[in-house]
């Protein structure tokens, strides 16, 4: 394992090296020395779509890190994060006399575990493939007594490859430090043990088992979502055996519009189907893009694929419950305090200039009708301040947020006008949480009057002892001016810039003028240094460099304009 690991670490190196020389050029224009480089957007892309070159040429486990680092705007600015997200794997299937060993150590032989097996695949991943079978059990009603079932078979020697890929990155990561700044190196030490556990979970088909019977066992009760069952019998580690329930693909609109379905609904659906995953029930299928999603002819929604799944606890329900509240009434101050209280958004961030960030994306995404706006686009504007600024991201809550943009894409796939938030705000409203959160506003509110009383009470005594001190003259007022970003000392410094190039200027125009044009060279020459680093001041950034970004909806039709 360690001796593929030093083989493959130069390969790795060869393919980020030119990047990692560039961004640290950023920092400093000649490496060790020099200000910093001006990146614009432009940039930005091209470099985001040489790093998914290098992706893909290095193979599964680092199109599974695209995969995991398109959900982290904690980490990547917003051009990177948005061709990340067009990551699919892109790995040609393995050849079926690799695979067949797989299933047959773990099943037996292939003949007598399955009445008849289709070798080539009907889907193929980085991790695993994809492959259709009968099995020689009758069904009811089945014309030909036999069940149709998908059979997800993990790729050849794929585990090996991953620990070595994995020892690389951990190799590899004391040398990213040096190349990125400190505020985000905590969170790529953090991303390296999220991705090792995610890559691994998702290699474990029994871990992928279990969640996709629990989560069919949540939606038991919900005619309108079907979830594949599980063949436990043919079901092991590497080997997942489930029920084949074809569908139309949810984003072919002409396909869905030729078997009259109603597509608003299937996004109300969909809709539904996650706020109850992550709001009511704390498992949710965690890779909701429409390769994974399917409608069957009755308008049934059906999921595939649970090997990105994740679990969200009690106070992050809560969370959840009381952003969409907030998003809903536009009440500002409410979004901060969730984004606070769920570790998003740090405790010292200026207020006020996050305020401003939110009120223009929400009304960057109102449009026209003031009351209709999407929750994905200020999500999105939230994720490019986390960048901006930068902050941390919980790893579940990642999942959390790409869940919540990914699906409302899908939904504006099927009805561009669907409204989210009226959709969420029924279902919160049906489930009881609204008038929850009616109650807890009530309580709030009692024990706000409760604590005034109190005050109103203790408060003038104190009043009288302080007017008797102001009256006898022994009051004393301290005073502490706040000057985090410097403003008096850049003041201060261009101010006796000024002055030091009055005087050169001064003592160059009399040496000029009463004595020899030679002498005069010296304090010209000074004054013209002074006079660059006076504009140079004027030059630095100052203050809090961040600013509200486009949508990522609109960056992508300006794309396509």
């Amino acid at each position: 394992m360690n001796l593929r690991a030093y083989r493959r670490f130069p390969v790795v190196v060869y393919q980020f090296l030119p990047l990692l020389l560039a961004y640290a050029r950023d920092r400093r224009r000649f490496l060790l020395f020099g200000r910093a480089r001006q990146v614009d957007a432009e940039t930005r892309r091209r470099r985001a779509r040489k790093l998914l070159d290098s992706l893909l040429t290095l193979g599964p486990t680092f199109i599974k890190l695209g995969q995991i680092l398109s959900t982290r705007p904690d980490i990547l600015p917003p051009e990177y994060i948005d061709e990340f997200e067009q990551l699919q794997d892109r790995v040609p299937p393995a050849d079926w006399e690799a695979v067949r060993p797989v299933i047959e150590e773990d099943l037996g032989p292939v003949d007598e575990a399955f009445e008849s097996f289709d070798t080539d695949p009907i889907s193929g991943a980085s991790l695993g493939q994809v492959y259709t079978a009968t099995v020689p059990e009758p069904v009811a009603g089945s014309p030909d007594g036999r069940r149709e079932v998908a059979v997800k078979v993990r790729r050849p020697g794929i585990e090996s490859l991953v620990e070595a890929d994995l020892r690389v990155i951990t190799f590899s990561l004391p040398i990213l430090m040096r190349f990125i700044d400190q505020a985000r190196s905590f969170s790529m030490r953090t991303l390296a043990d999220e991705f090792a556990k995610t890559i691994r979970e998702e290699m474990d088909y029994e871990r992928e088992r279990g969640m996709l019977e629990e989560i069919r066992a949540n939606f038991a009760d919900e005619p309108a979502v079907r979830i594949p069952a599980v063949d436990a019998e043919r079901s092991t580690g590497r080997v997942l055996t489930m029920e084949y329930v074809p569908g139309t693909k949810i984003s072919d609109v002409e396909g869905l519009d030729e078997r009259g379905l109603d597509r608003t609904a299937l996004a109300e659906t969909l809709q539904r189907a996650y706020l109850k995953m992550l709001v009511t029930d704390g498992t949710f299928h965690a890779d909701p893009h429409p390769g994974n999603l399917a409608v069957q002819d009755d308008g049934t929604l059906v999921f595939y694929d649970f090997g990105m799944s994740g679990r969200v606890d009690a106070f992050v329900q809560d969370k959840i419950v009381d952003f969409y509240i907030a998003v809903a009434d536009q009440d500002i101050d409410a979004i901060l305090d969730t984004l606070i209280e769920l570790g998003t958004l740090s405790p010292e961030a200026d207020r006020e200039v996050m305020a401003d960030v939110m009120e223009l994306a929400i009304a960057d995404a109102r449009g026209e009708d003031i009351e209709q706006y999407r929750v994905q686009q200020i999500v999105e504007q939230v994720e490019d301040t986390i960048y901006e600024f930068p902050l941390r991201l919980p790893p579940n809550l990642a999942l959390v947020l790409r869940v919540a943009t990914v699906v409302e894409g899908v939904c504006v796939t099927l009805d561009p006008d669907f409204d989210f938030i009226e959709v969420a705000t029924d279902y919160l409203r049906q489930e009881g949480y609204v008038q929850a959160s009616v109650r807890e506003f009530l309580t709030e509110r009692a024990e706000e009057v409760n604590d005034a009383a109190r005050a109103a009470v203790r408060t003038p005594p104190k009043l009288e002892d302080a007017l008797d001190r102001i009256n006898r003259g022994d009051l004393e007022v301290e005073a502490t001016v706040s000057d985090e970003e410097a403003v008096f000392d850049t003041l201060a410094r261009r101010l006796v810039l000024g002055l030091l190039l009055t005087g050169t200027v001064l003592s160059t125009a009399i040496l000029y003028a009463f004595a020899t044009p030679v002498s005069a060279v010296a304090p010209g020459v000074a004054g013209g240094l002074v006079l660059f680093l006076l504009y140079r001041s004027f030059r630095e950034p100052s203050g809090i460099s961040a600013k509200p970004q486009f949508t990522r909806q609109e960056m992508r039709k300006r794309q396509d304009d």
